[in-house]
């Protein structure tokens, strides 16, 4: 999320063929600047030596198993399902026959990153990997070909490629891929071959059972929780609950003597206590009383971050765009509609809380963790262990939800200095208390926006003020010196709609609160902001709202596409009963289109319940529309869980929610009937599709609570707005 990869490539430099330790054929594949790697449960220090591991993405076995390395992490996304499928469409294997792991970090280090950037955020993996992919699928299938043309003496135009077996067309013999390898991986082509457009596609598109689903049933899917590791203690964390303060004293007394405990480690910001298991390090933890020096962000709450923000809506901005004439559509009179909106802070509140387990020893440390960044692992260990990246091997697991937050390994840090201190194998897990109270939270944001209707009821300028938390700053990425980062514009300086004269200011403003990446990042409140806002013009301009958008989206038949599809799977403009109403909400995010229709009821008490969400999205083209389906329904429900419930608060400078009893996420009691539609435009674009589905949730709730009780929603939670009855 932190900068967008270099996606351009050329054939000539894509593959490097070798031979795997059986026999076998690998491909190699040079790839700068895109996706990432991995490893699903135990990698091997050193060398990868094993029968069946290959320098990079695929590997053929002799007795016909395909192993195709996946470029990017698991975290419920179906990655390891809709990459390896990228690679057999142009293999043309037995899909029976593929097997799948994550590519390894270390070898990523040790070949100058062969896998390129090792990243799984901002919805980068088929989006940013497609075409390496079916490079490394077609470059595999016509060595292939070209070796069982050597051994029948006939040209390879007269063989073809199939279900894992190349077949000399004129004679009828063939043969499986397990017995070509060995001699494919010696052949090199005088050029790579092109790879297929979307028009000749076979695999990609249809629906494919997910490979991890399995795994996740019977058990064996290995999470970083789940981590053993011989002769290991545990560790039990407590930091200073105001962020940015010390440690200034612990009694370890009430600790000491205890069953099972080992030791009290004192960290900068920490309190740990080390035992042969964790239950007891936390009930021996629970006992200390550790005094902090909290600092002046002790005396902090939200009701003073919430002025801070609207404060700064009345000072200056950095322009992050700047078209036509803003200043002088106003002057020219017209309706004018103004509203601030606002949004909270939000914890990412992933299933597995943080964890680690470190090996640390005098030349090497290995790491078990669920990384979204691992290559950025490999560098935050480095600098935690004081050892050389080279050093280090990252054993990455299934995450049991990312969002952003398992890109910044905080636990892994704390894990290594506590190893550093006990000497022994140190598994340290963050209880579900410290990963809520500890995040690095979504930004709190407010905004302002300004807008004239002329005398056809369309705006004639728009003019938005954003105040919002830095990521980048907050993060240490960058000091952004320019004012402007993009996850804190995006919906608005790439608003679609056709308007003469907007304009968009901006103003980074941290506390001291971290905030980091979360999922669809700055259009998780963006885009509630303007889709909202849009509906209060449609209202101002006595307009339909669906009408009103299509009017403003003329000629973009992509946005058009996903706007209709909703609509009409919607029955947008059918009368519903009292105390329910239809919002509208499209937004665009991470090279997607995304748009849905919320349906909700609003009891008398204002109690509102979202009976239905129609979702329909553009992401050009889709590998497995079964994944696809189940990503939307994701976010859907996640932006719901935000929109309903989410806020974390400040009290004295301490983080209030401290478990899902006080941060409460959508039930499947609560959750609504989700009908997700594809509205493809095909053409180049392959966009994103892990961070759309949150977006467009919240304005869609708003706008259909509007709809059914006439009071506008300008701020999140919907739990905080006090609701009349129906209208």
């Amino acid at each position: 999320m932190n900068r967008i990869a270099n996606t351009s490539i050329t054939r000539r430099h894509f593959v490097i063929a070798s031979a795997s330790a059986a026999g076998g054929l690998a491909i190699s594949v040079a790839f700068p600047g895109l996706a990432d790697a991995a490893s699903i449960g135990m990698q091997a220090w050193g060398p990868e030596t094993a029968p069946n591991e290959i320098n990079a993405f695929l590997a053929i076995d002799p007795d016909g198993s395909i192993l195709i390395r996946s470029p990017h992490q698991e975290m419920g996304q179906g990655a390891i399902t809709a990459l390896p499928m990228i690679v057999a469409e142009e293999l043309e294997c037995d899909w029976s026959k593929v097997k799948v792991e994550y590519a390894s970090p270390a070898r990523n280090l040790r070949e100058k990153n062969v896998y390129g950037e090792m990243t799984t955020v901002g919805s980068r993996g088929v989006r940013t990997s497609w075409q390496m992919l079916l490079q490394a699928g077609a470059s595999a299938r016509e060595r292939l070909i070209a070796a069982a043309a050597h051994r029948w003496n006939v040209p390879p135009s007269e063989c073809e490629a199939a279900n894992s077996r190349v077949t000399h067309k004129a004679t009828g013999r063939s043969l499986d891929y397990g017995a070509l390898a060995a001699d494919a991986a010696k052949i090199n082509l005088d050029k790579e071959p092109a790879i297929r457009t979307p028009d000749q596609f076979k695999l990609i598109g249809k629906r494919v059972a997910r490979l991890d689903t399995p795994l996740k049933i019977n058990g064996s899917a290995k999470f970083a929780i789940d981590t053993q590791v011989p002769g290991m203690v545990y560790a039990a964390v407590a930091a200073c609950p105001v962020f940015g303060g010390k440690l200034k004293s612990v009694d370890e007394t009430p600790a000491k003597g205890r069953r099972g405990v080992l030791q009290v480690v004192k960290l900068d910001n920490a309190v740990v206590v080390v035992a042969d298991r964790f239950w007891r390090a936390k009930e021996a933890l629970a006992l200390l009383k550790p005094e902090w020096d909290v600092g002046e962000a002790g005396n902090t709450d939200s009701a003073q971050f919430a002025k801070l923000y609207r404060d700064t809506l009345d000072g200056a901005m950095v322009n992050a765009r700047n078209d036509g004439n803003v200043d002088d559509a106003f002057g020219k009179g017209g309706k004018i509609v103004e509203a601030v909106y606002e949004a909270p802070h939000l914890a990412h509140a992933t299933m597995e809380p943080l964890n680690a387990t470190v090996h640390l020893q005098a030349d090497k440390l290995e790491v078990w963790l669920g990384s979204q960044t691992p290559m950025g692992t490999i560098r935050q260990a480095a600098a935690a262990s004081g050892l050389k990246p080279e050093q280090i091997v990252i054993h990455n697991c299934f995450l049991g939800g990312g969002f952003g937050r398992r890109s910044i390994n905080d636990e892994m840090r704390q894990a290594i200095l506590v190893a550093k201190d006990v000497g022994k194998p140190v598994k340290l897990v963050w209880t579900r208390e410290e990963d809520m109270t500890h995040d690095r939270y979504r930004p709190q944001a407010a905004v302002r926006m300004k807008a004239a209707l002329g005398a056809d009821g369309m705006p004639t300028a728009f003019d938005a003020r954003i105040a919002v938390g830095s990521i980048l700053r907050s993060t240490g990425i960058n000091k952004v010196e320019s004012g402007i980062e993009a996850q804190a514009v995006e919906g608005f300086a790439n608003i679609p709609y056709a308007i003469p004269s907007v304009r968009v200011g901006c103003m980074l403003k941290n506390t001291h609160v971290p905030v980091m990446f979360w999922r669809s990042v700055g259009s998780s409140q963006n885009a509630f902001f303007v889709e909202s806002y849009i509906d209060e013009l449609a209202q101002a301009a006595g307009q339909d709202p669906y009408k009103f958008r299509r009017a403003l989206l003329a000629g973009k038949s992509d946005f058009l596409g996903v706007l209709d599809t909703i609509a009409v799977k919607s029955d947008w403009g059918k009368p519903l009963g009292q105390g329910r109403g239809r919002g509208i909400a499209i937004h665009e995010c991470y090279g997607s289109i995304i748009g849905q229709v919320a349906e909700v009821t609003v009891s008398q008490k204002g109690e509102v319940k979202v009976d239905r969400v129609v979702a329909a999205v553009d992401c050009g083209h889709v590998v497995n529309p079964g994944i696809v389906e189940a990503q939307i329904q994701s976010g859907v429900i996640y932006g719901l869980s935000a929109a309903l419930y989410g806020e974390i608060t400040i009290k004295q400078g301490r983080v209030e929610q401290a478990n899902f009893d006080e941060y409460q996420v959508v039930r499947l009691a609560d959750t609504p009937k989700i009908e997700v539609y594809l509205a493809l435009s095909g053409g180049k674009k392959w966009g994103g599709i892990g961070e759309p589905g949150t977006a467009a949730t919240a304005p869609a709730v708003a706008n259909a609570v509007f709809a059914a009780t006439g009071t506008r929603v300008r701020s999140m939670p919907l739990k905080n707005i006090k609701l009349p009855g129906p209208v």
